[in-house]
């Protein structure tokens, strides 16, 4: 049954987001009356599930398997449906909490215009707190012709194509345009990534990049960097054509079934109607927050990617918990309390990392120890059949502390943790080295690895 809207609520949620959902679900149970405002029925969970890490992963999964697109595609769709029910029931059930299905702006600083979605009617909401869960969006950069060629998408919009590209060109060679390059490329399609760097992921050391490199351009993924994107626009048969300058300044075209844009995010603000609460953006247009999460506004906080933090699901969550301990007395109430944070990359392998990287640590003056073991040498990675990649990491040579550690490699994004774990801890690298670990598993190339050191 669904449930009255009220004029006034204890706490507004404005989005449907991780860190939105489990504040929203925390606070109800403790008897306070929280209005969850999310503008899509398709939403209902977030991003996470609907769009972005879950059905990529799924798909990425059942690319592993080789399984045909088309069908992997129909086991996507029923996941996703199944979890955006489950994620609305969890919160509609609870009886202080109320789904609203609408687009929320502000009116001022303690009220909230809501126009539902099924009747357009429109709601006004007060509320004593108010937290913008809202999210973040990919961004498409002004380049000529992208607007209005056909066959052009986000990394949202080619997720809902149920046939699979015979040729994909790819804008970005971030970590977004990476993972849909080797997904694809596994279900089979011909894949050309342009990249603007002058250099292959350039964040990362070299030889992580190279090795990255290597297994990539083995899956037919051609990688094109420092390419320059002049115009897109489509030719006969709604094929797509993309015009760049290669790094000596020649003019390349290349002809594609899909152009996928992966060049960056920003913050989804546009219908919120910030400035009639007084709500400040920083240059980027993301909320500004303090170290609590509270905006200049003193009732109204930012959760997740809106207030232009790392943009990972997980960090959502930890901004649920940081406000959870301001509300509730506990301690943990700052993201200048928050530890260090791993992140994966899901392309096969996949490549994880924390910390800092051999150069980082160098530029920051540390003396350092590095060891570099191949994926090949790991037993469990010849079970598994996948023996690309390295596992590399970098210790304090005065402390013994480990300062980083980047894993490419099969499991990679389950061992990340338990070194995220032992800095966290601060543990000396000896302990991951002498510690008994199952066997046969990737997690024990660990005693190998450090044991270099």
């Amino acid at each position: 049954m669904t449930k009255t809207i009220k004029p006034h609520y204890d706490n507004l949620i404005i989005g449907f987001g991780k860190g939105g959902k489990t504040l929203t679900a925390w606070l109800a149970k403790r008897g306070e009356q929280v209005a969850l405002v999310e503008k899509s029925d398709k939403m209902y969970g977030g991003a996470c599930i609907n769009v972005a890490c879950i059905p990529t992963k799924a798909l990425i999964k059942k690319a592993e398997e080789k399984m045909p697109y088309q069908k992997a595609y129909g086991l996507k769709n029923e996941l996703t449906s199944f979890l955006r029910e489950l994620n609305y029931d969890n919160i509609e059930k609870l009886p202080a909490a109320t789904v609203i299905t609408g687009e929320a702006s502000f009116v001022s600083p303690n009220e909230v215009l809501v126009k539902m979605l099924r009747n357009k009617e429109e709601k006004r909401i007060t509320a004593n707190r108010i937290f913008i869960n809202t999210g973040s969006q990919p961004f498409v950069p002004p380049i000529p012709g992208i607007d209005s060629a056909k066959n052009v998408y986000t990394s949202i919009s080619l997720l809902e194509q149920s046939e699979l590209p015979e040729k994909l060109v790819i804008i970005g060679g971030g970590f977004i345009g990476l993972e849909f390059a080797d997904m694809f490329a596994k279900f089979g399609a011909e894949v050309t990534v342009l990249d603007s760097a002058d250099e292959f992921l350039p964040k990362e050391d070299e030889d992580v990049a190279d090795e990255v490199h290597k297994v990539l351009t083995g899956k037919r993924i051609s990688i094109v960097t420092a390419a320059d994107v002049q115009r897109v626009e489509n030719t006969d048969g709604d094929q797509v054509r993309v015009e760049y300058k290669d790094k000596t300044g020649e003019t390349v075209f290349l002809q594609a079934s899909a152009l996928l844009v992966a060049t960056g995010r920003k913050p989804m603000t546009e219908e919120l109607n910030l400035e009639a609460a007084g709500i400040k953006t920083n240059k980027r247009g993301y909320i500004e927050v303090d170290a609590s999460l509270k905006t200049n506004v003193p009732h109204i906080w930012a959760i997740g990617d809106i207030n232009g933090g790392p943009q990972f699901t997980y960090i959502s969550l930890d901004d649920f918990r940081i406000i959870r301990d301001q509300l509730s007395g506990a301690d943990y109430t700052s993201v200048e309390q928050r530890n260090q944070v791993a992140s994966s990359v899901f392309i096969t392998p996949p490549l994880a990392h924390i910390g800092l990287r051999e150069r980082e640590a160098l530029e920051k003056g540390y003396e350092i120890k590095v060891a570099r073991l191949p994926a090949s040498s790991v037993v469990r990675a010849r079970i598994e059949g996948d023996t690309h990649g390295l596992l590399k990491t970098v210790v304090d040579k005065k402390t013994n502390k480990i300062l980083g550690c980047t894993l490419f490699c099969t499991g990679a994004n389950e061992m990340i943790n338990t070194i995220q774990v032992a800095i966290n801890c601060g543990l000396d690298y000896q302990m991951v080295r002498d510690t008994i670990y199952t066997h046969p598993s990737m997690t024990e190339a660990f005693n190998d690895l450090y044991a270099l050191i």
